[in-house]
């Protein structure tokens, strides 16, 4: 028989569902559902947190897997980071199962694939009969990333959860997460490992859980008050600290997310700040030393030494941000008594705040493509595609959180590789990196133009989202893996037909018409297109290569003179 909290969260799961993505499966949606809200302080997007799900057949028990570098979300495609000595690598395991109690089996699954994942004499070639090649991919952004600072010893922490509608977790499971625990630090010996179980209430405790959308500094001494309404402040080290940081002593990363750069690690600057707060004399007070903090924020007001800022978004001061939080992080402090200077400017609009952005982050060599975010281009789009019924993401995860449709949101990069995939024909470029493809200017000026027809981004949008709906219900059923690889190439099939041109220019695609999909252009797209991927080895590799791209061409061009045969 149900709790009370079963039913409430089976009834929250179902509303939810049928708003953001009622054609997700129940076991999906909980897995999605359940991941977001363990990552929720990471603020991670729709597509980051699909890239870290893993389940399929050969999942060993994992559902889902994340590797980040001082809270800093590594994916597949991203450079590694060169860290500074201590720096942290936490990696989160997440074992999702919409059942009504937790398992034994469960446990024993990740105790056999811990043995094997994390063994690095094992290669993922030698584990590719066992595990699917979503779980070995994410296996490899860890143990690359691992390797690559492990001269400089980094901390390293496991963050395993189990989560299921259950309401209590019987001894005999719990007795198994030792063994777990014994097979990890068999490989890692320093690690630190946390495993939690997540029950039908804990969910719901979550979900509850709401972003900090206003927070409080204490002051050393009253602010400078502008006429706009903002301030000018001193503000102690350590209660700077504890404005970007939660009740976890966690960097809260949504704080930082209007700030063009991400964290940089050892580069000189950010070592020159590290030296600054390590050591610090007695004379000289660490905000004479530095440029300090600009804090964009909806509206700020003091009372009491306090100051209470609404919305905050740090739009310049990363690189001192993260240095005093590790400093804090990784050092007993007891006695700081040095201080921090802090803009705190109130923007009316969207508008003024982009120009606070570009005019603070100005004094450093920032590549134009760094503010393409804030390019008029991408202003002009979002509103062309609300009145066409899609969110566009130029502000990250502004409409997830406004807990619009998942399939109607579309983010800077996935129309980067719409239009990479289609106008470009570089599918395999698109495929190869989804969360870089245009940090080349020259890559960014041919995806994003003036000179493309606004519609263009519209009729790929409308393409990807029935095409996404047809690889899904695909007979025999595709997996996720293998519809990550072919769509892209799917994609440019389908605008091939349409247009009956093997590389259509922007204002064919612009001019296409979306009523014309057929069923037989939709089979026509998936199967020829699977079938040469199959014939190639039907690998990650394959998908990334230039001779599979001229492959689809080829059988485009012989498709479209059949048609006009």
């Amino acid at each position: 028989m149900s709790t009370n909290q079963q039913i409430i969260l089976s009834t929250m799961l179902d509303q939810q569902k049928t708003a953001l993505n009622p054609s997700l499966s129940e076991n999906d949606y909980f897995n999605l559902f359940v991941t977001e809200q363990v990552l929720k302080n990471f603020e991670l997007s729709y597509e980051e947190l699909e890239e870290g799900i893993v389940d399929n057949s050969g999942d060993g028990g994992i559902d889902s897997i994340y590797t980040f570098v001082n809270s800093e979300l590594i994916q597949r495609d991203s450079e590694l980071i060169d860290g500074k000595r201590g720096s942290s690598i936490d990696i989160y395991i997440i074992q999702s199962k919409n059942t009504n109690g937790f398992g034994e089996s469960a446990i024993e699954k990740c105790i056999s694939s811990a043995n094997d994942l994390f063994d690095f004499t094992k290669t993922s070639d030698e584990l590719r009969t066992v595990y699917n090649n979503d779980l070995l991919a994410n296996r490899d952004v860890f143990k690359n990333q691992y390797l690559h600072l492990a001269s400089k010893f980094p901390i390293l922490k496991f963050f395993y959860f189990y989560a299921s509608k259950g309401v209590e977790v019987h001894d005999n499971v719990s007795r198994k997460v030792a063994n777990l625990k014994e097979i990890i630090i068999k490989h890692f010996d320093k690690a630190e490992i946390d495993f939690e179980f997540l029950t039908a209430g804990k969910l719901i405790e979550l979900s509850r859980r709401e972003q900090i959308k206003t927070k409080s500094i204490t002051l050393l001494d009253n602010p400078i008050s502008t006429q706009d309404g903002g301030y000018i402040a001193i503000a102690p080290l350590g209660h700077y600290f504890e404005f970007i940081t939660d009740e976890n002593r966690n960097i809260i990363k949504y704080f930082f997310d209007s700030n063009i750069r991400d964290y940089q690690g050892s580069v000189e600057v950010n070592s020159g700040i590290k030296d600054t707060l390590i050591e610090g004399s007695l004379t000289e007070d660490f905000w004479w030393l530095n440029n300090g903090i600009t804090i964009t924020a909806s509206d700020a007001t003091f009372a009491s030494k306090k100051l209470q800022i609404e919305e905050p978004q740090i739009v310049n001061g990363l690189q001192t941000s993260f240095e005093i939080y590790n400093y804090f992080k990784n050092n007993r402090i007891e006695n700081e008594k040095r201080n921090v200077l802090i803009r705190v400017v109130k923007t009316k609009d969207e508008v003024s705040r982009l120009k606070v952005i570009k005019a603070t982050n100005s004094q450093t060599n920032i590549p134009p493509a760094s503010l393409r975010a804030t390019d008029p281009i991408h202003r002009d789009i979002e509103d062309y595609l609300i009145a066409k019924g899609f969110y566009y993401d130029r502000r990250k995860n502004y409409h997830k959180n406004q807990l619009r449709p998942i399939n109607k949101i579309i983010s800077i990069s996935c129309l980067a590789q719409l239009v990479m995939s289609v106008l470009q024909q570089k599918p395999d470029y698109a495929r190869a990196r989804p969360s870089t493809i245009i940090k080349n200017n020259t890559d960014y000026d041919e995806v994003f133009n003036p000179i493309i027809p606004i519609d263009l981004y519209f009729k790929l949008i409308q393409v990807n989202e029935i095409m996404d709906s047809s690889l899904k219900l695909y007979d025999p059923k595709l997996t996720r893996t293998q519809i990550g690889d072919i769509r892209f190439h799917v994609i440019m099939y389908v605008v091939g037909l349409l247009t009956l041109k093997i590389k259509p220019n922007a204002q064919d695609i612009a001019a296409i018409n979306i009523g014309s999909i057929t069923d037989q252009i939709k089979k026509d797209a998936i199967e020829n297109t699977f079938v040469i991927y199959e014939s190639m080895g039907g690998s990650n590799a394959i998908a990334k290569g230039k001779e599979f791209v001229q492959e689809v061409l080829i059988q485009i061009d012989s498709n479209i003179k059949n048609n006009e045969a």
